[in-house]
């Protein structure tokens, strides 16, 4: 049977509504055949680079309308878009590049320094923007209809263990994503989607999708910034804020005594890990509106969202599975319906088919269609969903996920360092932060600087431990594995003795 196919969305958003806005930037604004002519002018360029259907084309940059042009133009070509963080090291980058067999870089100009070494030193090409608008174009024939199991996307995520893994998510996935958040959340003519999330994260990326799918303007920030949010929701008609708990914190605290939104904002959709509940309460005490979701990269962002008639019967819930998805919980290989607490698996059109080149992963996390998550969690007897841990080991610091282990593996590469442990400790600004535990080997110590001063060269700056502890030995179990839930105590008798 042939793949479904339909419209490429971008072409089919200009024959229906060409001269509604598509993007407000703090400087512009531009309609949706604009951006299509801009978009297509990149192709011809992109086209000139060698880029082809199939190309892996990886994107380095913050948010910007350069990084919305060139998202369009590789769908137009066929390629698939590789999102790199901004604020990963090079030694990450490097990876992501090798592990993804991307062939081109395009990226922001003032981030040059970090990757224009890799060009001289890999067999890859690296151009800024303004190197790519400077090409003449090439011949090409743009894509007219898009195949729904067509991989566009990969986007890294982190593992439990080892490196971060591709997630490969096709024009199916996206596709699905924006149908079944319309579905949940309703849409409106009046409504306004504040991009304020890094484009290079699926939560911020899946609104490009719906920017053109919906016919729905965003308003985009180059990055998150709580005065010119205040002021968009407050007079220039936003609608809709994407955000996370500390996100939510900094914007709440902008709004004076007695001051309210305007009766047109709908809501903070709240993604990134299960909020404090005193948050979801001040939210409500100034009556904004806070809608909670759950997702991942590889469900294409939320798959799980609390409506807005619930969202403050419900508060602490992610809420239910979005109209086409599915979801179980899993205790010893048997679904739970009695509100214990176990895995959360998921099965829908919107959830990736695989990670990329890592068939063995694959294998126990993906199994007849149903994803299983790593996350925690039990439904209630009406159906709503409660995360218990996002992942048993994660720390989500300001919506950035960080895995324990890829610090551990790091500071394991000193020599003087004998074993290390990591856990999140609760922080008011970022809600989690990473703390490390330490044990040197006999005869040898390093101070605190030196070994913060190691983590700044292999991991971005959110991942380094924001206290190093010292210590004369780790708790295990009896098979040697380090308990870190003894460790989340000794942090919590430190915190009571200070």
């Amino acid at each position: 049977m042939n793949a479904e196919t339909i419209p490429h969305w971008l072409e089919k958003r200009v024959e229906l509504t060409p001269e509604r806005v598509a993007i407000h930037t703090q400087e512009n604004s531009i309609t949706f055949r604009e951006l299509r002519k801009q978009s297509m002018c990149m192709v011809g360029k992109l086209a000139s680079l060698g880029v082809k259907k199939g190309s892996h084309v990886a994107i380095y940059a913050n948010n910007s309308l350069d990084f919305v042009r060139f998202v369009h133009a590789i769908s137009y070509i066929g390629a698939v878009a590789v999102f790199l963080n901004t604020r990963l090291t090079q030694k990450e980058i490097r990876f992501q590049l090798e592990d993804a067999k991307c062939e081109l870089v395009i990226y922001e100009q003032n981030l040059s320094p970090i990757i224009e070494p890799l060009g001289q030193e890999m067999p890859i090409r690296v151009h800024s923007f303004k190197d790519v608008s400077k090409q003449l174009e090439a011949p090409f024939k743009a894509q007219q209809e898009v195949r729904l199991d067509d991989i566009y996307t990969i986007l890294y995520t982190s593992g439990t263990t080892g490196n971060p893994k591709g997630v490969m998510l096709t024009y199916g996935n996206h596709w699905w994503s924006a149908v079944s958040s319309a579905l949940n959340l309703g849409l409106s003519e009046e409504d306004q989607w504040l991009a304020t999330l890094p484009l290079f994260h699926v939560g911020g990326l899946s609104l490009l999708f719906k920017n053109v799918i919906y016919g729905m303007p965003i308003t985009l920030l180059t990055s998150f910034d709580e005065q010119e949010i205040h002021k968009a929701i407050m007079e220039k008609g936003v609608t809709i804020v994407s955000v996370v708990s500390v996100m939510l914190k900094r914007l709440l605290s902008q709004l004076d005594a007695g001051e309210t939104y305007p009766t047109s904002f709908r809501c903070m959709l709240l993604g990134g890990g299960p909020a404090p509940k005193p948050l979801l309460e001040e939210a409500a005490s100034k009556h904004v509106p806070v809608i909670q979701t759950y997702g991942m990269t590889e469900t294409s962002s939320q798959i799980v969202t609390l409506s807005a008639q619930d969202a403050l019967r419900k508060i602490g819930s992610a809420g239910k599975p979005l109209f086409p998805a599915q979801l179980n919980i899993i205790n010893d290989q048997q679904n739970t319906k009695d509100q214990s607490i176990g895995e959360i698996v998921v099965k829908g059109p919107m959830v990736t088919s695989g990670y990329y080149k890592r068939p063995e992963t694959n294998e126990y996390t993906i199994k007849d269609e149903w994803l299983y998550t790593g996350d925690l969690g039990y439904v209630d007897d009406e159906g709503f969903l409660y995360v218990v841990d996002r992942r048993k080991d994660l720390i989500i610091s300001g919506g950035e996920n960080i895995y324990p282990a890829e610090i551990e593996e790091v500071l394991a590469g000193l020599d003087s360092i004998k074993e290390v442990g990591v856990i999140g400790q609760e922080d008011d600004r970022w809600g989690e932060v990473p703390v490390a535990f330490v044990v040197f080997h006999e005869g040898v110590s390093l101070s605190t600087e030196e070994i913060l001063s190691y983590c700044a060269r292999s991991l971005a700056k959110y991942k380094i431990p924001k206290m190093i502890y010292f210590e004369d030995h780790l708790p295990r179990n009896a098979s040697n594995k380090l308990l870190r839930r003894d460790l989340a105590k000794w942090l919590k008798q430190r915190g009571e003795m200070e």
